[in-house]
């Protein structure tokens, strides 16, 4: 079991959360739930959508990736995944609308939606980690 992070979650509107790394559509898989509910959290302190944690089978994530063409990674537990600190302009996905994107595969997550860029998940800088810290201390 993988957790990734879902946006309307549950509805016909669904989308999943991906980062776009060299022009690629990669969707995270957490492998610990606590790890990707601090992710959803700090994607939150920069004015996300709430995200929802969903489990999922693993290879039905991988299966819906390359359904859609979306990369995936694996997220280690205990990483500190961190999102970037620059977002897209707009998303391929709109919170407020029906989905008309790609057909959700079987059992899978809907539409992707590509809303954050350039992320490097191996470990964040100090400076980072300070700006991720205040944030969270404002959600408190």
């Amino acid at each position: 079991m993988v957790y990734v992070l879902l946006f309307n979650a549950r509805t016909e509107n669904e989308g999943i959360h991906t980062l776009n790394v060299d022009g690629q559509d990669v969707v995270l898989m957490f492998e610990h739930e606590d790890d990707a509910t601090r992710f959803a959290l700090m994607l939150e302190a920069q004015d996300f959508p709430e995200a929802t944690v969903e489990g999922m089978d693993q290879s039905e994530i991988e299966d819906f990736c390359e359904s859609a063409g979306y990369s995936c990674r694996l997220v280690s537990e205990g990483s500190l995944a961190m999102p970037p600190e620059q977002t897209l302009e707009q998303t391929t996905w709109n919170p407020n609308q029906p989905a008309d994107g790609l057909p959700p595969a079987p059992g899978s997550p809907g539409p992707g939606s590509s809303v954050t860029r350039d992320p490097d998940t191996r470990g964040p800088s100090p400076a980072e980690i300070d700006r991720v810290r205040q944030q969270l201390e404002k959600l408190l």
